[in-house]
């Protein structure tokens, strides 16, 4: 399929040697996971001081802390704190900030997917396979 003039394979198999983390403020690394054009996959490891830009966007976001303890605030509500296997869902267009209380791994699902994490110059990167060319 393809959207905005990116084409989408019928599956996208990313392997955990085919991305690499990248760092895109202090104290957060971010992987890339698989996605199409309806949905994303992506790890989030934070450092136990880092604290996340309050901001928004149209995403539905669904967040599924793997390790680690955080604390959110979403709109307007009250902060709270999610902790290992805790998850929650926030809809596209709230303003939501968190904060690592400890060292922290989240899952995030967004939809759809994130054209500015793609664009930003640093999705998923396929290391080439044994056989393959690899780029000079």
């Amino acid at each position: 399929m393809t959207t905005n003039g990116t084409v989408f394979p019928d599956l996208m198999l990313v392997t955990a040697r085919d991305v690499e983390s990248f760092s895109p403020e202090p104290g957060l690394l971010r992987r890339i996971l698989a996605h199409n054009e309806k949905m994303m996959l992506v790890e989030h490891r934070m450092t136990r001081t880092w604290v996340g830009t309050r901001h928004s966007h149209p995403h539905d976001q669904m967040v599924y802390v793997v390790e680690g303890r955080l604390r959110f605030q979403c709109g307007a509500e009250e902060e709270f704190e999610a902790e290992a296997g805790d998850s929650f869902v926030l809809r596209g267009g709230i303003e939501h900030q968190a904060r690592a209380i400890e060292a922290s791994i989240v899952l995030d699902v967004f939809t759809p997917y994130r054209a500015d994490y793609v664009s930003g110059g640093h999705p998923a990167r396929k290391r080439p396979r044994d056989g393959e060319e690899r780029d000079a």
